[in-house]
């Protein structure tokens, strides 16, 4: 018969496993067997602010909505316009980078892109 030991785990790896437990497509009991540890203890963990991850990364998109400046920048009225630039969005991400994207596309995939890009 084996023995069962009690595992203690720092604060810091409470953090960490509860952060690996709310990335989207991850299921909490994936996480578990990963660590060898009860889902519900990883859930337990989840409800203490101690180790519950950044509320704006778990949440969905409607309930982390928050405002982001804008830059309204006139538009050149010389260069003729192409049908690619119908659903045009551009954005300026941190460090000079540029994003754009052209024609249709999907509001979650592009929000979910953004969030890893500025991670």
């Amino acid at each position: 018969m084996a023995r069962r030991t009690r595992r203690l785990w720092t604060d810091q790896e409470k953090r960490s496993i509860c952060l690996q437990a709310t990335v989207p497509g991850v299921s909490v009991a994936q996480v578990a067997h990963r660590y060898t540890v009860n889902a519900n203890l990883i859930f337990k963990w989840l409800r203490d602010p101690r180790f519950a991850p950044d509320r704006a990364l778990a949440q969905s998109p409607s309930e982390g909505a928050r405002f982001l400046p804008v830059e309204i920048v006139a538009e050149n009225r010389t260069a003729p316009t192409t049908s690619a630039a119908v659903n045009h969005i551009e954005i300026e991400l941190a460090g000079g980078h540029r994003m754009r994207i052209s024609g249709s596309y999907d509001p979650e995939a592009l929000t979910r892109l953004i969030r890893g890009l500025m991670a």
